[in-house]
């Protein structure tokens, strides 16, 4: 499922109008969404990153409980790592001795647990009316992950930027093994599947393909 960017503002919106008594909750969940749109990180990833291994003053992540338990640094845009550091600022207001190691945590200040996050994403996905058509699958987190990949490629072809030299750097970025699992994201999405044919037309008008 690819989201648009109006439901990722929808997604954001609504989760900073959760329900919390501290006020920390629905903080905490527009930052973990907000990230995860804007970076392309696997939820485990978000959940288990460590407070130590976010340099909010350079704007880097650096992952090392990964999937396939590769190191990697991750280099934020500066608007996230803004919102890195007003929510930063703001659990460090509600809990002053921290309680866990980890970067984001829940209203008690522990680390989040997958399948509380996961509720608390269902529950958005119901509010926001996100029902699956017929024969399809309903959006999930790890969607964002999707989107992510396939909104850089599209803007990267809009740039006129060479996609197949730069995927590479995306495949690292995103702490893939293969270069052909980054390409396994990009699969059946109409806007890509679009500038393909009309890359294969060019093609067949140049002469370029038999």
């Amino acid at each position: 499922y690819i989201y648009s960017e109006l439901q990722v503002t929808q997604l954001l919106a609504a989760a900073g109008a959760l329900a919390s008594a501290s006020g920390l909750r629905p903080r905490t969940y527009c930052t973990l969404f907000g990230l995860l749109a804007s970076s392309g990180l696997r939820i485990s990833e978000a959940i288990k990153l460590r407070r130590d291994r976010v340099d909010l003053r350079q704007g880097v992540l650096t992952i090392d409980r990964s999937k396939f338990c590769k190191r990697r640094l991750v280099p934020l845009h500066p608007s996230t790592t803004q919102a890195l550091r007003r929510y930063a600022r703001c659990r460090d207001q509600r809990h002053p001795v921290a309680q866990s190691d980890t970067f984001f945590v829940s209203d008690s200040g522990r680390a989040l647990a997958y399948s509380t996050v996961r509720t608390t994403f269902k529950c958005l996905r119901q509010k926001l009316g996100w029902q699956p058509a017929d024969g399809t699958r309903a959006p999930r987190i790890h969607d964002l992950r999707h989107t992510f990949v396939c909104r850089r490629i599209l803007l990267w072809v809009a740039q006129g930027v060479d996609v197949d030299h730069s995927i590479a750097a995306l495949s690292t970025y995103l702490g893939h093994r293969k270069v052909t699992d980054t390409y396994w994201y990009l699969t059946g999405v109409p806007e890509l599947l679009a500038l393909a044919a009309k890359r294969f037309e060019h093609g067949v008008r140049q002469g370029g393909l038999s």
